[in-house]
């Protein structure tokens, strides 16, 4: 059974065919094809959602099938159920669920037991949906006729603030996967961690990144700039030493003045204006976080379809 848990899950071939069938969703939107016709997947959410709730439940009616949205605490794992006994019963209803958890080991657990695709909606260690739609909003920026992986080979990437957090995972793999240079700018105690620089080595993927306390050396003729909140859902106890923390880290109108002048800005939303980013730059003629929060919906139903083909 195939699952989409990582990046990772897809070979580079089937990373760079989603892509491709990403543009074709998003350009032929009002004619997709029913790959999912008299199916149902469902949604299980321990962490709420604005994006990935709506995003994936209109994609998944899109593609022909029925969306169940499920919370963790209104069903029977609320209660104790195992994760286990969840995912065999399940997988004799639906066929397919998509997860968006706090502990990355809830969906390595039902992928485990499930005789269904899982796909991870967002965990505290990685964003696989979000990242590829990251990659393929700067692919139609670079040449919206040819959606090609290796146009990544020669731009460099930044990432700023919370440089431990589940996007800056995220970048860190696929930089190594896909093979384009990340650097990494954030504060002394928010280096790569342990478990992320650990997948890379159960992947036998060599590192592409960086990580530097210098956020003017980070930004330096880069192509990519990318931040994220610097406290995540769960996170709130700790909000104000974080905010004290990364305060240096803001992605600003002085920081990107040191970019190339047609850098894109990535965000992939909620945005704090005034604590990671500034008004001026998240609306401003670089940015393209709306396209990054449409392209979740086109990108993910290419996930989906590429599960179901394989599946056949």
């Amino acid at each position: 059974m195939k699952h989409f848990n990582h990046i990772t899950d897809f070979s580079l071939e089937e990373l760079q065919a989603t892509l491709k069938q990403t543009k074709e969703l998003k350009l032929n939107r009002t004619s997709t094809p029913k790959s999912l016709e008299q199916q149902s997947w469902g949604l299980l959410f321990y962490k709420s959602s604005t994006r990935t709730r709506v995003s994936f439940e209109v994609g998944i009616q899109e593609l022909g099938a029925n969306a169940i949205v499920l919370n963790s605490q209104n069903t029977q794992i609320g209660r104790g159920e195992s994760i286990k006994d969840t995912a065999i019963v399940l997988s004799r209803y639906l066929h397919g669920l998509v997860i968006r958890a706090y502990d990355h080991s809830v969906v390595t657990e039902f992928a485990k037991h499930a005789t269904m695709p899982i796909v991870n909606g967002l965990t505290d260690f990685n964003h696989p949906c979000q990242i590829l739609t990251d990659i393929f909003s700067i692919l139609e920026r670079i040449d919206p006729e040819n959606i090609e992986l290796s146009a990544l080979k020669n731009k460099k990437i930044a990432f700023f603030g919370d440089t431990a957090s589940n996007m800056a995972n995220s970048w860190i793999i696929a930089a190594a996967y896909i093979g384009f240079d990340l650097v990494l700018a954030g504060p002394n105690g928010y280096e790569p961690t342990h478990e992320v620089l650990e997948k890379l080595k159960a992947e036998n993927l060599t590192p592409r990144h960086t990580f530097t306390n210098d956020p003017i050396e980070a930004a330096n003729k880069v192509d990519v700039i990318n931040t994220d909140v610097w406290v995540s859902m769960g996170d709130e106890a700790q909000s104000k030493e974080r905010k004290e923390t990364l305060a240096d880290f803001q992605v600003n109108e002085a920081l990107v003045a040191n970019a190339n002048q047609d850098f894109l800005f990535l965000h992939c939303l909620p945005a704090h204006i005034g604590e990671e980013v500034t008004q001026a730059v998240i609306e401003g003629p670089n940015s393209i976080v709306y396209d990054q929060a449409e392209n979740r919906l086109h990108t993910q139903k290419a996930i989906l379809a590429q599960l179901q083909a394989h599946s056949n």
